[in-house]
Formats: C-alpha cells, sequence, structure tokens
C-alpha cells in the first residue's frame, strides 16, 4: 500500500472546459441527448477535454449554471416526456414530494436561528427545498402553477429575511441554505414576477457575510477545528452567490479556497490521504461517522458541478482526488474494508491535538441523494470506471430530495433528485 498526500503541482490539475465550451456551440444540445465525452471533442482538439489548467472566473457567467445547466434541464424534460427510464423514476420521486406541490404555502421570517435559543431555522430549509422542487417541476414539466409557487416563496423571503443567528450553527446554516436558495433562483432567473435584484441583494447582505467571515476567520478557533462540510458548504454558498450575481470575484475566492484554502474544505485537507495503488482516498471526517462523511461527498460533488456548469473541471482536480474519495466512502459503506491513516488536528482556540486512529462505523450504510451526480460524472461523462460510486448510486436510486429522507435538518443536507438530473 502506498500512499501519497504530496502538495499538489499545477500539473495535477483536472481538464479545463472553458474552452471547449467556446469551441464547440453544440455541447448543451449534445448534452442533452445524452452525447458521450468522445462525441463532444468531434471538431475539438482532445486536450481541451482532457488537460489544462482550470482558469479564473468566466468573463461572462452561464445561466442556468450551477447544478443544473441547459443541457441537464432539457435532458431530463425530453426524456421524461418520453417516458424513458430512469429520468420518469425520478420524476415520480419529485412529484410525490409534498415539496414540490403548486399549493405550498411560504412561511418566511426576518430572523432565522440555527443553534441554541429560538431555532427555527426549519421553516427556511422547509421552504427552500419547496422552491427548489417547484421550479424543477416548472423547468421539466412546463407547468406555470409551480413556477408561481416557487417565485411566491422567494419573492416572500427576500421581502422579509435580514438576519441569519444563533450559535456557531449560523455559520451551517448560511452556507449550506445559501448554496441551496441560490440554486432555486438560478432556475427561475427570467421568470415574470421574479424579483431577482432583490433576492440578489438578500444573499449578497444576509448570508455572503457569514460565508466570508467563517473562511477568514473560522469563528475565532484554530484553522482545524471545524470540520470540513463546515468549510465546504461555505465554500459552495460562495461560489453560488458568485454566479447568481455574476461576481467573479466572489468565484474566484470559492475556487481559490478548494485549491490552496487553509482550512478543512480545500482538497488537499478535505481529502488528507491518497492510497494511490488502491484508487482510494480518506475523507477527513471518516474517523467521525458516516452520515456527515456522506454529506461532505455531497458537499464536493455540489461544487465541482457548480464549476463544471461554468467550464472548470474541479472533479478532475489533483488527478481526479474526488474520485478517488467518492470510492473511498462508498467502498466502505457497502460493508468492505478500506485502509485508514490516523488523522490528528488542533481543536478549540488553543489548537488542542486530538487523533482519530480507525474509521467511524456509525451511520455506516445511510443513504443519502449523492450518488448519482458523481456516478453519471465519472462513469458517462468521463468514461471512468467507478465500481463502488456504482453500487452505491443503484442502492439509492431514485434519488428523491428534502423530505424523503426525514424530517429533521439532515435530511436537507442535499438538494438530490440526482436520478432525474443527472443521468445520461
Amino acid at each position: 500500500m502506498s500512499r501519497t498526500d504530496s502538495p499538489i503541482s499545477s500539473q495535477d490539475a483536472g481538464p479545463s472546459r472553458r474552452g471547449l465550451l467556446k469551441a464547440v456551440g453544440g455541447v448543451s444540445a449534445a448534452l442533452a441527448v445524452g452525447a458521450s465525452a468522445s462525441a463532444l471533442a468531434v471538431g475539438a482538439s482532445a486536450s481541451a477535454l482532457t488537460g489544462g489548467t482550470a482558469s479564473a472566473a468566466p468573463a461572462t457567467f452561464t445561466h442556468p449554471g450551477m447544478l443544473h445547466a441547459y443541457g441537464e434541464l432539457n435532458r431530463a424534460k425530453v426524456y421524461v416526456a418520453a417516458g424513458k427510464e430512469p429520468w420518469l423514476s425520478g420524476w415520480n420521486r419529485l412529484v410525490a414530494n409534498a415539496h414540490s406541490a403548486s399549493s405550498w404555502t411560504p412561511n418566511p421570517q426576518a430572523t432565522v436561528i440555527r443553534g441554541g435559543t429560538g431555532e427555527n431555522y426549519g421553516t427556511l430549509y422547509n421552504d427552500i427545498h419547496a422552491a427548489y422542487q417547484n421550479a424543477l417541476r416548472w423547468k421539466i414539466g412546463g407547468t406555470t402553477a409551480n413556477a408561481d409557487t416557487a417565485v411566491k416563496i422567494l419573492n416572500a423571503w427576500s421581502a422579509k429575511l435580514t438576519t441569519v443567528t444563533g450559535n456557531a450553527d449560523r455559520f451551517l446554516a448560511a452556507g449550506i441554505y445559501g448554496y441551496q436558495f441560490a440554486n432555486a433562483a438560478e432556475l427561475m432567473r427570467g421568470y415574470s414576477g421574479f424579483d431577482l435584484d432583490r433576492f440578489k441583494t438578500m444573499m449578497l447582505d444576509v448570508f455572503y457575510p457569514l460565508n466570508n467571515d467563517f473562511l477568514l476567520n473560522h469563528n475565532t478557533a484554530c484553522i482545524t477545528n471545524y470540520w470540513a462540510n463546515w468549510d465546504l458548504c461555505t465554500m459552495n454558498s460562495i461560489l453560488a452567490i458568485g454566479i447568481l450575481c455574476d461576481d467573479p470575484a466572489k468565484y474566484d475566492q470559492a475556487v481559490t479556497y478548494f485549491k490552496n484554502g487553509a482550512g478543512n474544505g480545500s482538497v488537499t485537507h478535505a481529502i488528507p490521504f491518497v492510497y494511490a495503488d488502491q484508487g482510494l482516498a480518506q475523507y477527513q471526517e471518516s474517523g467521525r461517522d458516516q452520515g456527515h462523511t456522506m454529506m461532505g461527498m455531497g458537499q464536493l460533488a455540489t461544487f465541482c458541478e457548480m464549476a463544471w456548469s461554468q467550464g472548470d473541471d474541479l472533479y478532475g482536480y489533483d488527478n481526479n482526488r474526488v474520485m478517488k474519495c467518492a470510492q473511498y466512502i462508498a467502498k466502505y459503506n457497502l460493508g468492505q474494508d478500506v485502509p485508514f491513516t490516523t488523522y490528528t488536528w488542533g481543536t478549540g482556540q488553543s489548537c488542542s491535538q486530538q487523533s482519530q486512529t480507525v474509521i467511524a462505523t456509525d451511520s455506516r450504510g445511510q443513504l443519502r441523494p449523492v450518488w448519482d451526480i458523481l456516478y453519471y460524472h465519472y462513469a458517462k461523462r468521463r468514461g471512468l470506471s467507478v465500481p463502488y460510486i456504482q453500487a452505491m448510486a443503484e442502492s439509492v436510486r431514485p434519488e428523491g430530495g428534502g423530505g424523503d429522507y426525514g424530517s429533521t435538518s439532515g435530511g436537507f443536507d442535499q438538494l438530490g433528485f440526482g436520478t432525474l438530473m443527472y443521468a445520461k
């Protein structure tokens, strides 16, 4: 068994898609009918798909351009209408979810509290998932009633929300719900009656300051005190806000942190140990529990997919480091053995040292809707062999979303519906 955890070199950066997206005008249309990466390479250099370094934020952002770009949305629309599987099963899972009903009534709050006295953040995450799911039904099914409901939810919150607060968990709320809210809004961009400008103001004034503060200061704690999920959801929010607001500085802030950040969300800290001979890589929270580990895998996939929609391949960054991590997590949660390297970190404000010497069994085998986004990228877009990711994806498919995995916040950590949106 060999292990590498050496610094990233520029040669290890994954392929940039931006040149390809500019050179091949039919990419979105081809993706919509399930074209392979090799087919897309016709008329474009192979190196555009497989080489080069991810560049800075695009001069012009692609919209929609977060978790769902035009190709994914159009493909789902076409195949659901045709009754094809697995898209139809994914669609039926969406329609069956109560959050996707056009009768949903929003419950906006001026102040959202997560952690401490007066917690009420459930109102926020339930409404976000309702907005997102109604937006998906509009984009795929064409039902204006769902579009109107999504806009009603988004407008109600942007008219009222002024503060996200609580104990340290306020940073989790700002991160998780920040990127999710932005994704719902991105889907409704341009729809009649949606006050996008006011929504952007809310994201910039309420969510981003908390996101930025956490990445800079980590709640005044030791830089390694907070688990990778805290950084990752924060990075997702900043990236999503950058795309929503056409703000290249915020986009670059998030991508730069992914590559070189000091906290546990940067890719070499979130995935500290690579077992090159096994094609596996250990996640930072693997010694904590498997529920949070899968949450982190979902956060990594979300970040990579949003960047992919803007032309940057972070999925392949540092020799497919994220893929190796997903293979590791999937293999262990399928009941198989994986290597584990002792993980040591500093806690609190004094950086008191703690260590984990064995992988955690808590929540082993838990099902979360984080696998199809990874499977369809690596196996279908890239044509790579990912047997453990595939087996995990098959065990969850068709993926649901918020409301399908319990009523507590953990069941709303991912937007879900990967089968519907990413099948190829």
